[in-house]
């Protein structure tokens, strides 16, 4: 009788597990659907999709509550704010600066039909466990709206989700671990924002870590404007890391299918490369393992040769294209570095445009 529950229980978890890693592979499908329509794809959508594969306790309805909210406080800015501009375009930038004080400055503004005013605090950055170590949650944009503290990869999303609500551009670009803005204005032409210490530093800083050097600009792997294709492609390649995240001992074609995806969509997707290349790694060495084998055998078995290979391959691409480990502390030095030197780092017209 023990062995027959013993059994049924196994057999339960198996089921279960396996219909979870299903969901995964619904949700890759749906973001297919976008990166395969013509028409733009919805960021905020993609990335439900992924958050909600990793954690299926979040509801959209609350999601979207949360996104209506901000947006309407960005309106209100935008009808109230000032802005020291004069170009043509000072309705579009306009709608960024209510987007950047929205984010990162304290608004009051008053309640109809009352003397009251209600206040919105804005979103700080979250120094603790910056690149979701002990909990992937933390990456999430879901969680820095329920909690108002996010980091570099969920504070420039939800910009872009406010942006695509308000029907104006907004093109992500990718640095050494981290995440930004760029946009283009008539007076300052291409600029920087910066949600973690809300400026708009120059190129100058992003090149003052050390860690982006001249090939990796030169081979478009960092700083680069992306398309909204490019950030759907984002989206699936952290589908791939939640489900990584969420089923440790799994076999890696999941993870594969979803960074060859990306890299359709996003040649040069260096941290889709560099993921592949390390499932590949960990692939091998679970063939070594199970099979028993050293490092020198493994090119001699069949499988193994194609996956040791193709590892061999993507890490000499991705060191030719001018890739280079940045540390975590040095990540976070880096960012400090904007808070302590301002000044020196500053995009000064666009700063002074965007003074209240």
């Amino acid at each position: 009788m023990k062995i027959k529950l013993y059994i049924f229980l196994i057999f339960i978890l198996f089921a279960t597990k396996s219909s979870c890693q299903s969901i995964y592979e619904k949700k890759l499908d749906e973001l297919l659907s976008q990166l395969n329509n013509s028409k733009q794809g919805c960021f905020k959508q993609a990335l439900f999709l992924v958050e909600s594969a990793f954690d299926d306790k979040l509801i959209l309805t609350d999601y979207q509550k949360k996104i209506d909210y901000l947006k309407q406080i960005v309106e209100l800015r935008i009808a109230s704010d000032s802005l020291d501009y004069t170009k043509s375009d000072k309705q579009l930038i306009k709608k960024y600066a209510a987007i950047f004080r929205t984010i990162c400055d304290t608004t009051y503004f008053k309640l109809s039909n009352s003397n009251n005013f209600l206040r919105n605090l804005p979103l700080t950055y979250d120094f603790d466990d910056i690149f979701g170590a002990k909990h992937w949650e933390n990456m999430f944009v879901t969680k820095l709206l329920a909690t108002r503290k996010g980091n570099c990869h969920s504070m420039p999303y939800l910009y872009k989700i406010l942006c695509e609500a308000l029907g104006v551009p907004c093109a992500l670009a990718l640095a050494p671990n981290h995440i930004y803005i760029k946009h283009q204005s008539e007076k300052a032409g291409w600029y920087n924002t910066e949600l973690t210490s809300a400026s708009f530093p120059m190129d100058a800083w992003l090149m003052a870590s050390g860690y982006i050097t001249l090939e990796a600009i030169q081979n478009g792997i960092y700083m680069d404007a992306l398309d909204d294709k490019q950030c759907i492609a984002l989206c699936v390649l952290d589908l791939a890391k939640g489900f990584d995240r969420k089923y440790p001992d799994n076999d890696g074609t999941f993870i594969i299918k979803c960074c060859d995806l990306t890299l359709e969509h996003f040649p040069k997707g260096i941290n889709a490369m560099l993921f592949k290349a390390e499932t590949r790694k960990k692939q091998v060495e679970r063939l070594m393992k199970m099979l028993h084998i050293d490092i020198a055998t493994v090119p001699l078995h069949p499988q193994g040769k194609i996956w040791w290979e193709e590892m061999n391959l993507l890490y000499t691409q991705i060191h030719r294209l001018g890739y280079r480990t940045m540390p975590e502390q040095m990540y976070v030095d880096w960012l400090s570095s904007l808070q302590k030197e301002k000044e020196k780092y500053a995009n000064k017209q666009m700063m002074d445009i965007n003074k209240k």
